[in-house]
């Protein structure tokens, strides 16, 4: 079950007194949001609106929402990083999940006795690192655990940002990925070219999620050699606040048009396969919002991400483009 830290979102009121706030999160502890709303609304009388638009992480956060809302202050939630406050009267509350890993993670020592592995979560689990940590090592398994850097805390992971498991992909065996998303690990597989394991304590299931993770960049780099055939390119600008790559959007239609390609810039807060329909005499997109935009979703035309741009470019001169997706932020 997802616990929010509900004391300090009180305590934060109690401070502040706001006429009113607003509140979101992932879609998946959504209805645990829309419960401390209520709770808000039950200890103070004040209203605490749910933005219920999709929020990914801390380069979505929606915060343009609240000010249209004229809320005070916006609380939002699961997106823990190594910072309490992200912006003015935008305040980061942690959410974790209290579901237990022992069984799981003794399988896993079955599985890795001997191996020398990486451990890594997403935000909703960091703290069960240590604990497991600990089953491991007296099973036998030797633990490493990355580096935080950036906003990611140590052994923390993004969807697209990886520091804490590059670190040592020189230095173990395989990466053990504690949580049930396949998302996350994929994107831990694919930045490492390393076996990748979840240690899914909700089916208490090792699942190893390689063979996953390789028909994602497959398909990624299928995209990329359609996109060399293209004559008009449409390069995406994100305008979520944290999206806004002007400068990469800037940078891919100077290189573009010197390979000879006509190139139009776009702006969209949501970029679907249904926008893009829209948008005529276009051969090919690249976006430069969110990569897991073009890996996790399906497009009619190529959509590029940051770094399958760079490898199309590559292409365009003549280059390699192996290990492209085998680096530790993927903007």
């Amino acid at each position: 079950m997802i616990v929010i830290d509900e004391e300090r979102i009180f305590k934060e009121i109690e401070i502040k007194k706001p006429a009113s706030v607003s509140l979101n999160g992932p879609d998946g502890i959504l209805p645990q949001v829309q419960e401390t709303a209520m709770n808000i609304t039950r200890r103070f009388g004040i209203p605490a609106y749910v933005l219920a638009d999709t929020t990914w992480g801390t380069c979505d956060l929606n915060s343009n929402g609240s000010k249209v809302l004229g809320a005070e202050i916006q609380f939002n939630i699961g997106h823990t990083i190594n910072t309490e406050s992200f912006e003015k009267n935008l305040i980061l509350i942690n959410a974790f999940d209290d579901v237990e890993f022992d069984s799981v993670a003794k399988k896993c020592v079955d599985i890795l006795k001997g191996k020398q592995i990486s451990l890594v979560t997403d935000s909703q689990h960091l703290h069960q690192m240590d604990k497991v940590n600990e089953i491991l090592t007296n099973g036998g398994v030797y633990v490493k655990i990355g580096k935080g850097k950036g906003q990611l805390n140590d052994g923390q992971v993004f969807g697209c940002e990886f520091y804490p498991a590059t670190e040592l992909k020189d230095k173990v065996d395989a990466y053990v990925f504690l949580g049930q998303s396949n998302f996350h690990a994929a994107g831990i597989a694919l930045s490492t070219n390393k076996l990748t394991y979840v240690l899914d304590p909700y089916f208490n299931e090792v699942r190893e999620v390689t063979e996953f993770a390789q028909k994602l960049k497959k398909k990624a780099t299928l995209a990329i050699y359609k996109a060399a055939d293209a004559q008009s390119f449409g390069i995406i600008i994100g305008l979520k606040e944290g999206q806004l790559s002007k400068v990469f959007a800037l940078k891919f239609k100077k290189e573009l048009e010197k390979e000879g390609k006509t190139v139009q810039l776009f702006a969209l807060t949501d970029i679907t396969n249904e926008r893009l329909k829209n948008l005529k005499g276009i051969d090919a997109f690249i976006q430069v919002a969110c990569p897991r935009i073009s890996t996790d979703n399906q497009f009619d035309k190529p959509v590029l991400s940051t770094p399958q741009a760079n490898a199309l470019l590559k292409i365009l001169r003549h280059e390699s483009i192996d290990e492209y997706l085998e680096i530790p932020h993927w903007l």
